[in-house]
């Protein structure tokens, strides 16, 4: 008897232990996925694009729900769900840029099918099934082929891909069904109201642009190129401990920009699918942020190569002598850095920032003109001749940033003034076609 007692204890704390480890493991879980919901839902615009893609959802299940429009319809009428799921995106550019390609592409590829199968009953019906065959094997290689275009593939990927989807459904459908132009006609015409449904809710609904966030971006970006360069003498020299730990966190903001190229040019596509109306204006100049993005990331990788030296040699000694002309580049440099940023926030040619960067290069001729007069001992040269060199090849960079935003901002007038019919000079007309 003592013995099954013993066990039986035994066994209740076995399970007692288990069911502890169980709850505390659900119990980690539940607050970690608490953490990540209150996490992702700090951008508000989640949470109104989630209740946007169900109004959408909603609004295109009516086909169902009412009689006339499923009876109109038929079956077909799930393709106005399909379509909103598929084409709302979190941006109005991305929505209406896949609005526009599912819907073109799909005209064009019911068009071809039928053409094709128009074509394939000229042959007669030992023929019929050997040219709808080698159609579709010819359509689909050249359809597919033209995916890897690097411009087809940045704005019209999804588009060949619906085409190549429509053409082979209508044309390989049409030798057994009489009634696939019925068919297909009654769902491009769902294709088209969902896709407007879509594009409707996400521009006149609480509208996210996607342009907005390009511009915000590249701004912010040129904006932490400057904080670096402000309190890098700070931190180089060490003034105090306080200010070093203060200012690491801003300087470091800078490593954005060294991955952010893939997300640029995708979210400049997409702006050029946006509506004009806006403070943009109609054609605005999306490649030319790439430049003055591309220009940035050559900043910041000269930026990262500071950042890696002053970590490296956070002994080094510079001489009094050269600390005034030192900490005068680099604040002529940010200043010359937060003119830019401020002119393209006001899509506008940088008026002050030649100021700043001719300052900088006169301090670089005499940081240049010191380090030939001064007398070193050994290699005591080399650090401070090391940390100029990158200054003046960082300041060159910059130099090219405030040029492409010189640009920026005159094409961006000269296109705004041209949509709202000013008279553009004749002068002036080449800019226009960056």
């Amino acid at each position: 008897m003592a013995a099954e007692g013993y066990e039986g204890v035994l066994v209740y704390f076995g399970c007692a232990g288990w069911l502890k480890r169980v709850y505390k493991k659900v119990e980690h879980e539940v607050i970690e996925m608490v953490k990540m919901t209150k996490s992702v839902g700090r951008d508000p615009r989640r949470i109104i694009h989630s209740i946007k893609v169900a109004l959408a959802i909603t609004l295109a299940s009516f086909f169902y729900y009412f009689k006339p429009l499923y009876d109109s319809f038929g079956a077909s009428a799930i393709w106005a769900i399909i379509t909103v799921i598929v084409v709302f995106e979190f941006s109005v550019g991305a929505t209406i840029g896949k609005g526009l390609n599912r819907m073109i592409a799909t005209i064009l590829g019911g068009a071809l099918g039928f053409g094709t199968h128009y074509l394939a009953n000229l042959c007669g019906d030992k023929g019929q099934p050997l040219i709808l065959g080698a159609l579709v094997f010819v359509v689909a290689a050249i359809a597919s082929f033209m995916r890897f275009f690097p411009s087809m593939k940045a704005r019209y990927d999804y588009g060949l891909l619906i085409f190549i989807l429509t053409f082979s459904m209508v044309a390989v459908s049409s030798y057994r069904d009489d009634e696939v132009l019925k068919l297909a006609s009654d769902r491009f015409l769902t294709i088209v109201i969902g896709s407007f449904i879509a594009v409707s809710i996400c521009i006149f609904v609480c509208p996210i642009w996607i342009g907005n966030d390009l511009h915000d971006q590249l701004v912010n970006n040129v904006e932490n190129l400057a904080t670096f360069l402000q309190e890098f003498g700070a931190q180089y020299f060490r003034s105090s401990q306080g200010v070093e730990q203060v200012n690491k966190a801003s300087m470091h903001k800078y490593k954005t920009i060294l991955t952010s190229k893939q997300s640029e040019e995708s979210m400049a596509n997409l702006a050029r699918w946006e509506p004009g109306p806006r403070k943009f204006g109609f054609r605005h100049p999306w490649k030319q942020y790439l430049n003055i993005s591309s220009s940035a990331r050559e900043c910041a990788y000269r930026v990262r190569v500071l950042d890696v030296y002053l970590e490296n040699n956070d002994q080094i000694q510079i001489e009094s002598q050269f600390k005034e002309e030192f900490l005068r580049m680099c604040k002529e440099s940010a200043k010359a850095l937060k003119e830019v940023a401020m002119a393209i926030k006001k899509m506008a040619p940088p008026a002050l920032a030649s100021a700043h960067i001719e300052r900088a290069k006169a301090t670089t001729e005499n940081l240049s003109s010191l380090l030939a007069n001064h007398r070193f001992e050994g290699l005591e040269m080399i650090p401070t001749a090391t940390l100029v060199s990158l200054l003046i090849d960082l300041l060159c960079c910059i130099e090219k940033v405030a040029d492409c935003t010189r640009e920026l901002g005159c094409v961006a007038n000269l296109r705004r003034g041209e949509s709202l019919g000013a008279v553009v000079p004749a002068a002036d007309q080449d800019l226009i076609n960056v």
